[in-house]
């Protein structure tokens, strides 16, 4: 039913959550857009609900960051943007010529090439997805289409994310395959473990926001591997490896579904909290911030704007996940260093706990060795 009787419409729960996450912004200050790299740091630490909170409501977390007295040191330096926009050119020259020998086109005169360009970035994404649907019939027919710099959109807590991934290619078949360019090495065929796997997870953003759009896409599939292309060896000649995607993707689903129920986190929240830096002291956006529960990791500070912050609210507080998520899983039930020390002298926990027994094990070795190495001076 759209309304009840006699007391008017009843307004949409994503009505109702969209004006709730406009109060906690601010009502002067527009949404912060959502990238993919935004959604795939979501991905990597899905138990922070300080970040899907603020994510979901579109806080410009750079801004927040600053009026806390934390300033961000997250982001890319500008020689590393610079030199990864010269490598994202050689890959794609002469009609993406290299691009297409590491998909294993010859022929690049028959690659259809279409034109995405279109007004604002809604206009776009609807002109890529008029190109794909396009390139899926020409891919029955045997053709192959590429899409430079295509805009896919795809829904984060009821509003529309933009997303522009480097490069989609449409095989035969009308097969859809994520192309994702990076600048770091790749030497004798393998790359940096932890950069491979950002870069896989912020391509699985796309290939989510690509599956939305094969939905209604006859005759489309899209493929749950993306080719990442990297400098070979310590040349800047690009080479391709293979990446599955299909666990980050899984993990990027569950995450986007969490952050559709933010308005759980919302109505947990006192009355009267805003991130609104424009309205908001420091002592008053300090509170509302710590009134959201956080997950902190060393691992944030490459991919949160309010690393720092919560690194030094973790560090004052004791908090044993400052030192990593596998020290935090070694420990068990020791949520502070302070019970983490107690435990190693014998002065608390439990000594059938195997985390406490491990504790005054390596405490016991220590005094062992600190004895032998005062005994040979």
């Amino acid at each position: 039913m759209s309304e009840s009787l006699g007391s008017g419409p009843v307004p949409r729960p994503q009505t109702t959550l969209r004006h709730r996450l406009a109060e906690l912004r601010g009502p002067a200050s527009a949404p912060h857009p959502l990238d993919a790299r935004a959604l795939a740091a979501l991905a990597a630490n899905p138990g922070c609900r300080r970040r899907a909170l603020l994510d979901g409501a579109g806080v410009d977390k750079a801004a927040l960051a600053s009026a806390l007295g934390a300033p961000s040191g997250f982001g890319q330096s500008q020689f590393a943007f610079m030199r990864g926009h010269a490598f994202e050119a050689k890959v794609k020259a002469d009609g993406g010529a290299e691009l297409l020998r590491l998909l294993g086109v010859d022929d690049r005169e028959d690659v259809r090439v279409p034109d995405l360009t279109a007004a604002g970035p809604q206009g776009r994404a609807a002109r890529t997805a008029l190109a794909l649907r396009e390139a899926t019939e020409a891919g029955a027919e045997g053709a192959w289409t590429l899409l430079d710099h295509p805009m896919l959109a795809l829904e984060v807590a009821g509003s529309p994310a933009y997303l522009e991934p480097d490069a989609v290619v449409v095989g035969p078949g009308g097969r859809w395959t994520v192309v994702e360019i990076k600048s770091f090495p790749m030497i004798d065929g393998s790359a940096d473990a932890a950069k491979v796997g950002a870069a896989a997870r912020q391509a699985a953003v796309y290939v989510l926001a690509l599956e939305r759009t094969a939905r209604v896409t006859e005759g489309a599939s899209v493929a749950h591997s993306v080719l990442l292309v990297c400098p070979k060896d310590f040349t800047n000649q690009p080479t391709g490896s293979v990446v599955d995607v299909r666990k980050q993707l899984s993990v990027t689903r569950r995450q986007l579904a969490r952050l559709t129920r933010v308005e759980d986190i919302a109505a947990a929240l006192p009355e009267g909290v805003s991130f609104d830096v424009a309205a908001c002291s420091a002592e008053e956006l300090t509170a509302a911030v710590e009134a959201v529960p956080h997950a902190y990791a060393p691992e944030c500070l490459a991919a949160c704007e309010l690393a720092f912050h919560c690194r030094d609210r973790a560090r004052a507080a004791g908090a044993v996940e400052a030192l990593g998520r596998s020290v935090r899983g070694e420990l068990g039930g020791l949520t502070t260093v302070g019970a983490v020390l107690a435990a190693a002298r014998g002065e608390a926990g439990d000594p059938d706990d195997p985390a406490v027994a491990a504790l005054r094990r390596a405490a016991a070795l220590r005094a062992e060795s600190l004895e032998e190495a005062a005994a040979c001076r």
